[in-house]
């Protein structure tokens, strides 16, 4: 059975930085797309960003420049290194793994709290 588990989430002061770490299981995922979204309060779950096998990525406009995304693959895991951090950043984090066929698994959430 899959599983996504988080961590890395937590309280940190606008401009400064955290990292957040996926740890997957029950499968192999060489083959799969891994990515990071969010859910702020009252909104919709968006994504911030993705990597595909071939190590390309994709951000949302909101965290170009800011947030990098990383896999290893060996592990497997992801990663998502925020820095620059805006009070807006500030939501429950989701990792996300996606086989080019639709399957798709998420981890728990990780709470993301920026303060002013």
């Amino acid at each position: 059975q899959v599983q996504l588990v988080e961590s890395g989430g937590g309280l940190v002061q606008a401009g400064g930085s955290l990292r957040l770490s996926c740890a997957a299981s029950g499968s192999t995922f060489s083959r799969v797309i891994m990515g990071w979204y969010r859910q702020a309060p009252r909104k919709q779950r968006e994504l911030v960003a993705s990597i595909n096998t071939s190590g390309t990525t994709n951000y949302a406009d909101s965290v170009k420049g800011r947030f990098t995304i990383f896999r290893d693959n060996a592990k497997p895991a992801t990663y998502l290194q925020m820095n620059s951090l805006k009070p807006e950043d500030t939501a429950v984090y989701y990792c996300n793994v996606r086989w080019t066929w639709g399957t798709t698994y998420w981890g728990q959430g990780t709470q993301v709290t920026v303060s002013s």
